[in-house]
C-alpha cells in the first residue's frame, strides 16, 4: 500500500495517483517510460486541393469516427450504437468503452467517465456525464445528462480534449 502524502489515503501498490484527492504519489525521477509503438495508426494526409480528406476507416462495420485536433489519430465507432468516453483511473470499477488516457486526458480535464455518444434512429446523441470541465460542441457548452444531438463535422471537446466527429454515409 502506498499512503498519500497530500490526504492519507491508503492507495494499491503501483498507483501512481491517489483514488481519493488525485495527487501524484510517486515522484518524477521513478517513473519509467517506455516506447509506445505506432505502427497501427494510419497517418492522415491532405491531398492538395481536397476540402475534406480523411483517414479510411479501419474496422469495416464503423459508422463514424472521432477525429483527435491535436495528434491527428482516429478512433473508429464501430457497429454498437453507444460507447462511454472518459480515461482509466487505477481502483475504477467502472471503465470507460472509449479510453481517452493515451491521448493526454488527464493532462486535458477529461473525466473518469466523461461523456456518452450513441447512434439512435439514423440520429447521433452526446451527452455530458456530469463532467468536471465540461463538454462542448462547437464551443457551446453542454448542460449534465442532457441529449444533443451532433452532426458531421461538429468539433466536440472534452475538457480541453478536441475531436472532430464524422459520419460514415450509410
Amino acid at each position: 500500500m502506498i499512503v498519500c502524502s497530500n490526504c492519507r489515503h491508503a492507495n494499491m501498490s503501483g498507483a501512481m495517483f491517489c483514488a481519493e484527492c488525485g495527487a501524484q504519489l510517486i515522484g518524477r525521477d521513478a517513473l519509467i517510460t517506455q516506447t509506445i509503438s505506432t505502427d497501427k495508426f494510419k497517418k492522415v494526409s491532405k491531398k492538395a486541393g481536397d476540402e475534406e480528406a480523411y483517414q479510411d476507416f479501419d474496422v469495416t462495420d464503423a459508422w463514424g469516427s472521432l477525429h483527435l485536433l491535436d495528434t491527428g489519430q482516429v478512433l473508429p465507432l464501430s457497429s454498437r450504437n453507444e460507447f462511454t468516453m472518459g480515461r482509466i483511473s487505477e481502483g475504477q470499477p467502472i471503465m470507460p468503452d472509449i479510453d481517452l488516457s493515451p491521448f493526454q486526458a488527464y493532462a486535458a480535464g477529461v473525466s473518469r467517465l466523461h461523456a456518452v455518444i450513441k447512434r439512435e434512429a439514423g440520429r447521433i446523441i452526446f451527452m455530458d456525464l456530469g463532467s468536471a470541465n465540461g463538454t462542448y460542441i462547437n464551443g457551446k457548452r453542454l448542460s449534465p445528462n442532457i441529449e444533443q444531438i451532433v452532426n458531421h463535422g461538429d468539433i466536440i471537446a472534452l475538457g480541453k480534449l478536441k475531436m472532430q466527429i464524422l459520419f460514415k454515409e450509410q
